[in-house]
């Protein structure tokens, strides 16, 4: 789901650096000692996850698992999935340079809703419960950051549309493979290390 070079106007550009930059500033103040390895882990899943894509217009569909990062980091999935995008675009030149806050606010931000929505109830009940309100967190998590790919081509211009909806509708199956990979980590990660998601609620 990495917008390229070139598919943005400047205004959206911009915007999405500016807002980036926030996020990442507010993720880095939550970013504990004791949670940095959790942000490592999920970042590097991150960026194994979207190797494999398959280019779509302007974008991809590929694995993205932001759900599953902002249920565990909060607002720290914003440096969690910006270094993941970074490292990316530095060594295999998915997304591009101009558009990396774009594309970090359009991961990582639906991550931090997902947490925000789902995060206290995933870690209360059984980890049975735990695990499909992860799953429905995974799906949403999907989703929501379809819709903003869309909406970030649609603001660009009438020549994306086209292509806005193309994201949205090629993206569907993925929302349901997200959701069932995120419904079995958080079941393996409550029943394993269940103080994961104590840590996430309080960031």
């Amino acid at each position: 789901m990495h917008i390229v070079d070139g598919a943005l106007s400047n205004p959206v550009v911009i915007a999405g650096a500016f807002a980036a930059a926030g996020g990442i500033a507010l993720g880095l103040r939550s970013l504990t000692l004791e949670r940095i390895p959790a942000a490592g882990v999920l970042s590097a899943s991150f960026f194994v996850a979207s190797l494999i894509h398959v280019p779509i217009g302007p974008s991809s569909v590929h694995l993205i698992l932001n759900g599953l990062a902002g249920i565990l980091l909060g607002w720290a999935a914003f440096p969690a999935l910006f270094v993941g995008l970074l490292l990316q675009t530095v060594f295999f030149g998915f997304g591009g340079v101009t558009v990396l806050g774009a594309n970090t606010v359009n991961i990582a931000l639906p991550a931090v809703l997902a947490w925000m929505l789902f995060g206290r109830l995933i870690g209360r009940g059984s980890p049975l419960a735990g695990a499909i309100w992860g799953g429905i967190g995974g799906g949403f998590a999907i989703a929501a950051t379809t819709a903003m790919v869309a909406a970030a081509l649609a603001l660009s211009g009438d020549a994306f549309l086209p292509a806005a909806r193309l994201v949205f509708f090629a993206h569907i199956p993925v929302m349901a493979i997200e959701a069932v990979l995120t419904g079995f980590a958080v079941l393996l990660a409550r029943q394993v290390k269940p103080e994961l998601f104590q840590t996430g609620a309080s960031a």
